[in-house]
Order: C-alpha cells, then structure tokens, then sequence
C-alpha cells in the first residue's frame, strides 16, 4: 500500500433548494439538486505511526480538532480500531462558509483517502454511512455529479449527468452561518404536501434539469433570509441576470451566487464585466473526488 496519497476534493452547487419543513429533532428536511463544479481544494496523506495532524494553507482555518478533515480521521479510527496515523496537509481554494460544501468534501475525501492510505478495505456504503456522522452535505461530497436528494440531503438518487455546464460564481467577502439561516425567523419553510417523498414542485424541478428550462429550475429558499440580513448579495444576483447569464440562484446557505452561462466564452465574458467582485468560471462535472498522486 502507498505511504503517501493525494486527492482533489471539488466544491458543489445547489441548482434547487427547498427547506420543507422543521423535524422533531430540530433538523430540517430539504430537497435540494446537487451538482459538483470544477473548483478544488488539494488534501496529501501521508502515513504516520499514530498521530492524526493537520496543516492548512489558509490560516483563517482551524487546524484543530474541530476541523472536519480532522474529525474525519478520528472517526475512522475510532470506527476501525486502526493504531495508524497521518499527517495531513490541506492546500485550501475553496471559500470557507461560502454554500459550496468545502468543509464537507474535505472530510470526504479524508475517509476515502485514509480508507486507502490505512489498508481498511471499508465497503463505500459504510464510508457513507460515517460520513452522515460528519454532516448532512459529506455523503453527498463522497459521490458527486448530479444528484437528488431528500430528508436532512443524505437519501441521495443520482440523475442523470449534466451535459458539461459553465457557470460564473461571485465569492462575496463574507461568512455564512447555515445553522443561523436555517434558525431565523425569516426562513419560511414551505409546508408542500409529499407525495411518495417529493413534493410537485421538486418533481418539476428535476424534469426542468433534463429539459435545460434554467429559469423554471434555480431555485433556493434561503436565500430570502440571507438577502433580507445583506442586502448587497440580492444586488449581486441582479448583476449575473443583467449581464447575460441564463439564470442565477445563490448556492447552499450562501454567500456564494452563480449563473448559468450558454458557453465558457459567455462564462468569461460575464466574470470579466463584474469588476469589484471574485469571481470564478467554472464547469460541471460528474465526480466529487479525484486521485492526485
């Protein structure tokens, strides 16, 4: 087995997303229409006798224990009883608490990596299975490409692969708590009626993913709160549509906005327009991680 291993984690997008209504145990369920884009951050693994440690490149990281790559570690270890450990660097690109479910591939790509590095053989079902106790986004993060999903977002059905798709991402400067969005006042869940676990609404939405209708499908309930609290993210989203791109949505819990765009030509054209913004052209794709080594 190798004593070192490389891996790719890329970020994703939610093309639909919907809060449908509060749980018992103070989750909420949702259904949303996941897809993985080009955008990545870079983890090494490097076998170590039995100290898990972590470095990051961006500072403004926790590389303690309550980071996920980290937690992710443990968890195997614990799961597994492996005596191993692994020095683990963590070359950071993606915005941290920008919707894009940075953290949550991280730790996706720290078990599957480790499950490798550490000679487990664990089944892909049971790396799924702790990656639930990671966080709702981390099941998701071990499969990529195009996917529904329901509940808290870990009853995952693969969709057919989006057609290769560009689209402009503005980063704003700013964090955004997904507990404080799903907590406010301002959240209205939406209460629709299931039939066999989806409501009409979603259904329409993943028919309007095979038929490209962009403008029926971008969708994201959260984005009344988050616009309500920063005004200046609703003004952003304005800018994507008045310059050209199909459709626009906010990702996740936000910050991160994107639009949809015919071409990359378009892609690049629209970036290069929205001056004072961070931006990123970017493409679909049908994996959430990737061998680097």
């Amino acid at each position: 087995m190798p004593s070192e291993i490389c891996y790719r984690s890329f970020a994703k997008i939610n093309l639909y997303l919907d809060v449908v209504d509060k749980r018992r145990d103070g989750y909420h369920d949702i259904e949303t229409i996941f897809q993985t884009i080009d955008l990545s951050d870079t983890l090494s693994f490097e076998e170590r006798r039995s100290r898990i440690t972590l470095e990051c490149s961006t500072p403004d990281l926790d590389s303690g224990e309550s980071n996920l790559v980290h937690q992710a570690a443990t968890l195997l270890k614990e799961h597994t009883g492996c005596r191993l450990g692994a020095r683990i660097h963590l070359e950071k690109r993606i915005p941290i608490a920008a919707g894009l479910a940075g953290g949550s591939g991280n730790a996706a790509s720290t078990l599957v990596a480790l499950n490798t590095l550490w000679d487990l053989k664990l089944p892909p079902a049971r790396i799924r299975a702790l990656a639930l106790e990671l966080g709702s986004d981390v099941p998701y993060c071990t499969l990529g490409g195009t996917a529904a999903a329901t509940r808290r977002g870990e009853e995952l059905t693969a969709l057919p692969p989006l057609a290769q798709t560009w689209f402009v991402l503005i980063h704003p400067r700013l964090a955004v708590s997904a507990s404080r969005v799903y907590s406010s006042p301002k959240l209205k869940c939406s209460m629709e009626k299931r039939f066999a676990g989806r409501t009409r609404s979603f259904r329409r939405a993943i028919r309007q993913l095979g038929e490209k209708g962009w403008t029926q499908l971008l969708f994201n309930r959260m984005e009344a709160p988050v616009f309500a609290d920063h005004p200046h993210l609703a003004e952003a989203k304005g800018k994507l549509l008045g310059l050209g791109c199909l459709a626009a949505a906010m990702s996740g819990s936000g910050p991160t906005l994107f639009g949809v765009c015919k071409d990359k030509r378009e892609a690049v054209r629209i970036a290069d327009a929205l001056e004072g913004y961070d931006t990123s052209v970017v493409s679909s794709i049908n994996t959430a991680l990737e061998r680097a080594d």
